[in-house]
């Protein structure tokens, strides 16, 4: 089944209602600029999320959080994170569409939580959401290797140093978080640490900067 039909099939399972504002989204995610927070990666997060979910979680609320999160993706940025210029759409479209004010602000707070991924005690939504987010990370060499393939393609306009630097802030900061918090999602955390630590002594290197295990 081409990857349109499946997320219209998909949508049609949150918000049959709205097929015009589906359509709008799986556009979004089409655009030709996008090379992995695209089409795929909205069906793989839709795909983690019923994996890692528990009767714990508003798998509504949470499907919704991830058709909107990579909703807005501008290289470079402008002057709202893209993350941010995603929740706003939510409010926008969401209630043209009629929702709840109360469900709305939900959806785009799980939206936010996707810029940084840090999550709240006892958030057992954004948990999930952010873990079905971050699942590429735990997937194998070669899957995490297509993965950051396709990062590097979308910041084709950086030069290589700048890239990399910026791509060692964003692996550092994950490295010092807490990668998964649902049940299911701890199960990638061994690979997941191990893709990242790789990576990030690749970049170390490229960089020409100590190994801090040696230090």
């Amino acid at each position: 089944m081409p990857i349109e039909d499946e997320l219209r099939t998909r949508w049609q399972q949150v918000l049959p209602s709205q097929p015009e504002l589906g359509e709008e989204l799986i556009t979004r995610y089409g655009e030709p600029h996008r090379r992995y927070h695209n089409q795929d990666h909205l069906l793989a997060v839709l795909e983690a999320i019923d994996r890692f979910a528990t009767s714990d979680h508003d798998l509504y609320l949470v499907r919704l959080a991830a058709w909107f999160h990579d909703a807005v993706y501008d290289i470079p940025e402008r002057e709202l994170t893209n993350e941010e210029a995603s929740a706003r759409l939510v409010v926008r479209r969401l209630q043209r569409a009629g929702l709840e004010t109360e469900d709305i602000n939900q959806v785009a707070r799980l939206v936010r939580l996707t810029t940084i991924h840090q999550v709240g005690p006892g958030d057992a939504d954004g948990e999930l959401l952010c873990d079905a987010d971050l699942a590429v990370l735990g997937g194998t060499p070669e899957e995490y290797a297509r993965y950051v393939d396709a990062v590097r393609e979308e910041y084709a306009a950086v030069d290589d140093e700048q890239f990399w630097a910026g791509r060692l802030d964003v692996l550092d900061g994950l490295a010092a978080t807490q990668l998964f918090r649902t049940g299911r999602g701890r199960k990638l955390l061994k690979q997941a640490r191990a893709n990242l630590d790789a990576e990030r002594a690749e970049l170390r290197q490229r960089l020409g900067l100590p190994d801090p295990d040696d230090a």
